[in-house]
């Protein structure tokens, strides 16, 4: 059983960055595939990004395409989502998941394990 622990959300301006962590635990961290979703209120779950198991093949959603990074270092069993030039309508409860698999994956339904996820708020 994975556990996944997001951490590093808050409160920004726009055009401000904040880097989400997210630590994980209770299996073999680079045998998954990562990613992260959000959700705002009353919206479903959407794709954020994903990232394959070495971290060298990622994809995006295209609303973050050029301003958010996920990146992961498999030595401390952590994946980050660096967000630079946030808008207010990033505004979400951002999560992170993983996949019992090495590729990465932009639907939720190809996810096995969520964390608890972290709020992001962006002011006008």
């Amino acid at each position: 059983q994975v556990q996944l622990v997001e951490s590093g959300g808050g409160l920004v301006q726009a055009g401000g960055s904040l880097r989400l962590s997210c630590a994980a635990s209770g299996g073999t961290f680079n045998r998954y595939g990562m990613g992260w979703f959000r959700q705002a209120p009353g919206k479903e779950r959407e794709f954020v990004a994903t990232i394959n198991w070495s971290g060298d093949s990622t994809a995006y959603a295209d609303s973050v395409k050029g301003r958010f990074t996920i990146s992961r270092d498999n030595a401390k069993n952590t994946v980050y989502l660096q967000m630079n030039s946030l808008r207010p309508e990033d505004t979400a409860a951002y999560y992170c998941a993983a996949r019992s698999r090495i590729w990465y994956a932009v639907s939720r339904n190809e996810y096995d394990y969520w964390g608890q996820g972290t709020q992001v708020t962006v002011s006008s």
